[in-house]
Parts: structure tokens; sequence; C-alpha cells
């Protein structure tokens, strides 16, 4: 009999979800470092591989696998490896499968860190990275030789919003060379929007810092691929050089966070259609960029790959100045780097994410100083518009920045306007620092 396939909503609440002997309905939290043997003969077998159990968990841990299955099982992958953070599944991929000598393909629009490792660090160990544009396949042919290795990308560049055409190019990299990888990291899309695997890459990279937990309360980071390849990146980049272990604590939060991942998708990309056609039409804003737009230049592949366009959207401002006014006269967004959270967070790449580049690099990328990177939340669209609204009239307007006074003795709320009052009997019960405890 045919096994069941699941809707991803209800994979993502159910999938591989193993029954404990306790009966509890979430996966437990295995808080240990160690599992014991049940004899010495039993702990030679664990070691020889002749069978398979716990042994140590920077070797596995029952939590953190049960995470690791239903990854897989959502992106369309034999298997899965859990990391630390994003940038540990990224480094721990890269450096299993490439070696002093090897040729790497990359894009020019890539997370900063993700372009720094490639461009700054990996040519330290031999291995030469050329950057190309992916979305112009007159480039793909010519970077990519018969003895490139690996080939990555992002589903949604960072923070230009380009989208690359993922089976066109896996499809002329593996005609090149069969062994060639191509790695694809799909953070900004999930496997929800988009499955690399299914359209021809051979690996994906998260960081599970943004949607997949969903709560800004966790850093962490996957790799799914088919099981040779993760076998490889699990003995090698894990074990081997990374030890970028994810904790159990941290496993459970984002196994937490999948449940409601789908209504999460559901409503930040309805969230994000609606400040997108608002910035369309500011007269304050230069250009948008969103793949959901019809005229972005990606939006016929976006549309073919892709069931909607997430979460992130970026936009010009007239100059740097203004952009920087824009960010430090918002209320309702919340000015930090990352995405995925339930709050709208607002943050300029150039001096942020992608301080690490230069001017030219960044220039390459397809963006500038003037670009404002938003990621959206689970506000109500009209709140997040007000805020935006306002910010950009104060950029116009004003020349000073909104000064942001801290006491150190008195809380300070992010929006004081959505406290209650300090006579509610629902309020802090925080006494001045000019009052005695009661």
């Amino acid at each position: 009999m045919a096994q069941k396939t699941y809707a991803p909503a209800t994979v993502v609440v159910h999938g591989n979800h193993v029954h404990n002997d306790f009966g509890a309905l979430s996966t437990p939290i295995f808080q240990t470092s160690t599992f014991v043997f049940d004899s010495a003969e039993q702990g030679g077998r664990h070691f020889a591989g002749q069978e398979s159990s716990f042994i140590y968990s920077r070797l596995g841990n029952p939590t953190t696998s049960q995470l690791e299955q239903k990854i897989a099982l959502l992106e369309g992958g034999e298997d899965c490896t859990a990391f630390s953070s994003g940038m540990g599944a990224i480094s721990a991929t890269l450096l299993s499968l490439l070696s002093c000598g090897d040729h790497l393909v990359a894009d020019k629009t890539l997370y900063g860190c993700t372009f720094a490792l490639i461009h700054e660090t990996l040519p330290r160990f031999g291995i030469h990275a050329d950057s190309i544009d992916m979305t112009d396949m007159t480039q793909v042919k010519a970077a990519i030789r018969p003895d490139t290795k690996v080939v990555y990308f992002e589903t949604i560049a960072n923070p230009s919003m380009k989208v690359t055409d993922i089976a066109a190019v896996a499809d002329y990299a593996h005609a090149q060379n069969p062994d060639c990888i191509v790695i694809v990291d799909n953070t900004f899309a999930t496997p929800l929007l988009v499955q690399p695997l299914k359209l021809g890459a051979d690996v994906v990279v998260h960081s599970a810092t943004k949607y997949l937990n969903g709560h800004g309360d966790v850093v962490a980071g996957f790799s799914v691929a088919r099981k040779e390849i993760m076998d490889k990146i699990r003995m090698i980049g894990l074990k081997g050089i990374t030890g970028a272990v994810l904790g159990p604590q941290e496993a459970f939060l984002i196994l937490r966070g999948l449940k409601t991942l789908k209504v999460h998708m559901d409503a930040v990309c309805a969230n994000t259609q609606k400040v997108v056609d608002f910035l369309a039409g500011s007269k304050y804003v230069q250009k948008v960029f969103y793949p959901g737009l019809e005229n972005h230049p990606d939006h016929t592949v976006a549309t073919r790959e892709m069931t909607r366009f997430s979460g992130v959207v970026s936009f010009e401002m007239g100059s740097f100045e203004e952009a920087k006014k824009v960010l430090n006269h918002v209320h309702l967004c919340a000015l930090a780097v990352s995405l995925g959270d339930c709050e709208t967070l607002i943050q300029h790449p150039a001096s942020m994410t992608h301080s690490m580049c230069t001017k030219e690099e960044i220039e390459a990328a397809g963006f500038s100083d003037r670009l404002i990177r938003l990621a959206v939340g689970l506000e109500d669209p009209d709140d997040i518009i007000a805020d935006l609204q306002q910010a950009f009239e104060a950029a116009q307007n004003r020349t000073d920045p909104v000064k942001k006074q801290v006491c150190d003795r008195e809380p300070v709320f992010l929006f004081p306007h959505l406290q209650l009052p300090a006579s509610s009997p629902s309020a802090m019960n925080i006494a001045s620092p000019n009052e005695k405890n009661r």
C-alpha cells in the first residue's frame, strides 16, 4: 500500500512525529550530553556503526533528530543535518564538498557573511570562486566549467530580491559535470513556497533563525540533501570541522515554531503584498524590489517556481541620508537585522548586513546605499503602512533624527502608546526610582 502524501500544512504539524514512552504530544527535550549503553558490547556496536542509536549529543540527539527528519520531509530530501546557525550550515556544507584547487561558481548577490566566506575565507584554502549574475544564463554558461565542483545561489537573493531559475541553472551545471553540486539557500522562501531539490538542486541550506522558527528567539541552520551527500556533511562539516551542533532546547523551539509555519507564511505574504502596493505607489520611494510585482525582471521565473513571494521587500529612497532618516523615524517597525519574526523588521543592508562588502561589490550585487530592506511581520498591514508613511514624511521635513531617551532606572517600552495606563491593574507594577518598595 502506497504511503499517503500529506499537504505541507499537515507535514509541519505531524511530519515524522515519533511517539514516546510517556505519550507526550510534543517532542520531549532530551537535555543530555551523553547516552547510557546497556552493555560494553552494545557500546562497541554503536561506535562500530553496527547498531544505530544515540551516543553523544554532538553526534546526534533525539530532539534534534526529530527536527531533522521533519525538515527533510518538508524539503523533499532524504536527510537533514541541523546546525547551531545558518552560517554553521553554510560553512560546514561548503567545506565538506570542496577541497584545495576546486572551482566554485556563486551568485553576485548573497547574504553578506556568505559572500565573505566564499570570497575571503575559502580562497585561503585554495578554493577559487567566480561571482556572476545567476539570473543571466549567458553568464552561467560562461562561468560553469566541466571541473566546477559547486554552484551556489539563493532562492530569493538578499537583498536585491533577484530570483534565479533553479531548474535551468541545475540542468546546465549537471550537463557540464554530473558530479557538480548545486546548493540553494532557501531561507527567504521556505519549503512552503518552493522546494529547490524538486527543481534539480542537490543541497538546500537554511538559516532556521528566520521563518522556520518564526519567533526570533533561536539561532539555527539546516542542510538538506540525499543521504550520500548528507553523510559527508554530517561527518566532515559538523563532526570534523565546525562542531556547530544545535542544542535540544533550540531544536524544541523550532519544532514548536514549525507547527504554525503555514499560518505564519499565509499571513506574512498577504501583509507584504499590501505593503508592496503601498510602496509602489508612494511618491517618496524611488524603486521597489519584490518578485511578486509584474514589473520585476524575474517575475515570470518566480511565478513558475514559487507559490507566493515571501515577506521581504527592498526599496530605494532618494539618497543614503534619506534612507537613514527613514530608519531613524519608524516607530512600529523595529530597526533590526534578520527576518521571519512576528515583528516587522527594517534595516539598511549596505551599512549593516552587507557592511563587509565594498562599494563596488554592493553595486555589482545590484543594490546601493539608498536601499532599505523590510521584513514584514504579522501586525495589521495598515499599521505598518501608516508607520512607513509617517517616517517618509518625517525624513522629508526634518533633518534631526529622533533621539531615543533611555533611563537606566525606569522601564523603556518599545511602543509606549501600546502600553496600559500605569493605574491599570494589569500594568507592570514597577515602583518609581524615588519610591521605596512597599
